[in-house]
């Protein structure tokens, strides 16, 4: 069913309070004066590893190990990301790196 083009403006406007929302609430409830509240600091050094983590899991949640290519592309991809990333510290850098190897390892040696 097509929307009308109130529904479409009432839904983009919509969308751009719910992003402006997004950006300046952070700064309306810590004012720079103000200390940050301790769980809102464990949360920031905790919630980056435990996100990694479970992309992690969730990614190699359908890898069998039992059935060829017995999860040999994940593993290279993995390895190689670990050691982008130990070797040059790039984030971006790291996992572009993975997924190209991944990709070429599925479109090549195991296709």
């Amino acid at each position: 069913m097509p929307m009308t083009p109130v529904q479409i403006l009432a839904m983009i406007a919509a969308v751009a309070l719910g992003a402006q929302l997004t950006r300046w609430l952070p700064f309306l409830l810590f004012p720079e004066g103000r200390e940050v509240p301790k769980v809102v600091s464990y949360l920031g050094k905790v919630l980056p590893a435990a996100a990694m983590g479970l992309l992690v899991v969730y990614c190699l949640r359908s890898v069998s190990f039992t059935v060829a290519p017995h999860g040999i592309p994940e593993a290279a991809a993995i390895l190689t990301v670990a050691l982008l990333h130990r070797w040059k510290g790039n984030v971006l850098l790291s996992i572009a790196g993975g997924t190209a190897l991944y990709m070429l390892l599925l479109r090549t040696v195991f296709a």
